[in-house]
């Protein structure tokens, strides 16, 4: 199977440069699946059910998200009731949602995706690796293609679980630093790994955000409402080839345009 996965979407930016790249990216890739973090895609920060579906629209099969997803309250229902939307699994039991999508494609195969939100400098909620384990054991045996969203800010919580996870999984994608790192491997059991997918957004910027107002807030220590750059935006992402009866990764390769 072949995954195309696109970093954080920031922004108006960020969905415009989906939209007029993706169809011709997943030709190119002969992409069987894709799959894109979209917790930033409404205004820089959040995502709102019409955007939801603005991408959806696009091409994107699965979104998955992370500690931003709470910011519009519209999604905490759309989170229950929309299967190809997924936040992170570790939130403690009750809240909205769900952090693990079965999905078939035409075809007739599955894939499991997984979505988890590191603890190191975030929120203090439930383990990732206690977590991943709950996962694993609730995913029918004959889905052997799992890939995982780690959306966490230490590299070194990303790289543990993704030695944790070696061999059981088919990648360990991470997200949430919106700068690609140039760590794309395949470890040592089959498992594909990046630390960052990087953003979908415009990268002349802080983050996607306009710098003149981060500066402001490092320099005051003062509350800053923030804005999504302007300018060109670009695409980050990674596309991994999976074997299908083992569901281990057979190439993993960078995307940056």
């Amino acid at each position: 199977m072949r995954i195309l996965f696109f970093g954080d979407i920031v922004g108006k930016p960020g969905r415009l440069i989906l939209r007029k790249r993706l169809a011709s990216i997943k030709e190119e890739k002969k992409a069987d699946l894709v799959i894109a973090n979209g917790e930033n895609a409404s205004g820089g920060i959040g995502l709102s059910g019409d955007t939801m579906r603005e991408l959806f629209n696009a091409g994107i099969d699965i979104l998955t998200s992370g500690n931003h997803i709470w910011k519009h309250k519209e999604m905490y229902n759309l989170l229950n009731t929309e299967p190809r939307l997924i936040r992170p699994a570790n939130y403690p039991h009750g809240a909205p949602g769900h952090g693990l999508v079965i999905h078939e494609l035409d075809s007739g195969s599955k894939i499991a995706v997984m979505n988890l939100l590191g603890r190191t400098f975030m929120d203090d909620i439930d383990c990732p690796f206690k977590k991943v384990d709950e996962l694993l054991a609730s995913i029918p045996d004959d889905v052997r293609i799992r890939i995982i969203d780690f959306h966490a800010e230490a590299t070194s919580e990303k790289k543990a679980l993704s030695f944790y996870v070696d061999g059981k999984v088919s990648g360990v994608i991470g997200t949430h630093t919106h700068v690609q790192t140039a760590d794309a491997m395949i470890l040592e059991k089959g498992t594909g790994y990046l630390t960052d997918a990087g953003m979908c957004g415009v990268e002349e910027s802080c983050l996607g955000m306009e710098p003149k107002v981060i500066i402001e807030r490092f320099m005051t220590g003062l509350p800053q409402r923030f804005k999504v750059a302007k300018g060109t935006p670009h695409i980050n992402g990674l596309y991994l080839d999976i074997d299908d009866e083992s569901g281990l990764c057979t190439d993993i390769e960078l995307i940056r345009e």
